[in-house]
């Protein structure tokens, strides 16, 4: 075959517009997904049918839908995708360690009481590295890590998750926090049995933390949900319990964050084994930056050192 008669084959810019139109199935949002301009984006789709002959799409005057084409085709263009995520992401691994972009996915629950000290660790350690953090839902950060729109996750473990490896960074407990003159205010060696009957607000479903509060009031012997009231944040969170509308568990290096922010609170501590939760580093299994993720992990813990935590071992 010669040169001249080769045939054209689809950029990678038209595979990213396809992929994102097969995901969002509407164009406007597949657009800010990506970053590019609807019209750029219609006209990259159309690009690529013109390129491959075939009819990805079928456009009605509300919605998006995949052809039989289309839908087959959406599974190889993410394979394509993915494996050129893969080989730049090696090629900056052979560059240089701590070098370029690292992009970090971390839950709401942690960012604001750990980020101050990873934050510190690049700065100070790490300076040619380009940190690019992503507050997020566990789902959603494990759905990035898997797509290759994050490099790493900074969050609550056991995932459980095929395909991921975690890296153990500590253990925290919790403790009860409560509105000032509750009975249980300020008290140490808290039996867990207590919670089967207080009124326990907790975060909204998508939370981690939610369900990590769940698990303990079943091991305490307490079925169904605590209470009905819920937030969306830690901080909405402990205003209501300061408000008097319940009580709520908070891990203890939110503490000091949250207590003082919301005031009119009293914090107690669960008898000995108390409830915890463990904080990790994920990454791909098999990722070529392994061993700087690794190299991380250990200089995270020894960054960690001075909070109210069980730093874990390498």
């Amino acid at each position: 075959m010669t040169v001249g008669n080769r045939r054209r084959q689809p950029s990678l810019a038209q595979l990213r517009a396809f992929a994102a139109v097969a995901e969002h199935l509407h164009f406007r949002d597949a657009a800010a997904a990506i970053g590019m301009s609807q019209p750029a984006l219609s006209g990259a789709v159309s690009a690529l049918e013109e390129t491959l002959g075939v009819t990805l799409v079928e456009r009605t005057t509300r919605k998006v839908l995949l052809s039989p084409a289309g839908v087959r085709l959406a599974v190889r263009a993410k394979a394509v995708l993915a494996e050129v995520g893969a080989l730049m992401e090696e090629a900056d691994a052979l560059r240089a360690p701590f070098t370029g972009a690292l992009r970090l996915g971390v839950i709401p629950t942690v960012a604001p009481y750990l980020l101050p000290a990873v934050l510190r660790l690049v700065h100070e350690r790490y300076p040619a590295l380009d940190l690019q953090v992503h507050e997020e839902q566990t789902a959603n950060l494990l759905e990035g890590l898997a797509g290759g729109r994050l490099d790493l996750l900074l969050l609550a473990v056991p995932l459980g998750v095929p395909g991921v490896t975690e890296m153990p960074l500590f253990d925290e407990d919790f403790v009860l926090v409560t509105p000032l003159g509750h009975r249980l205010g300020g008290r140490q060696g808290i039996p867990r049995e207590v919670l089967r009957e207080l009124n326990l607000l907790l975060l909204d479903e998508g939370h981690c933390l939610r369900d990590q509060a769940l698990e303990i009031c079943r091991e305490a012997g307490r079925a169904g949900v605590p209470a009905t009231t819920t937030a969306a944040g830690l901080s909405t969170l402990v205003q209501l319990v300061a408000g008097g509308l319940g009580v709520t568990l908070l891990p203890r290096t939110a503490v000091d964050v949250e207590t003082t922010r919301a005031g009119r609170l009293l914090t107690g501590c669960f008898t000995d084994p108390a409830p915890t939760r463990r904080i990790a580093l994920a990454m791909r299994t098999g990722t070529a930056r392994a061993a700087e993720y690794e190299q991380l992990a250990v200089a995270l813990r020894e960054a960690m050192r001075g909070l109210p935590v069980r730093i874990l071992g390498s």
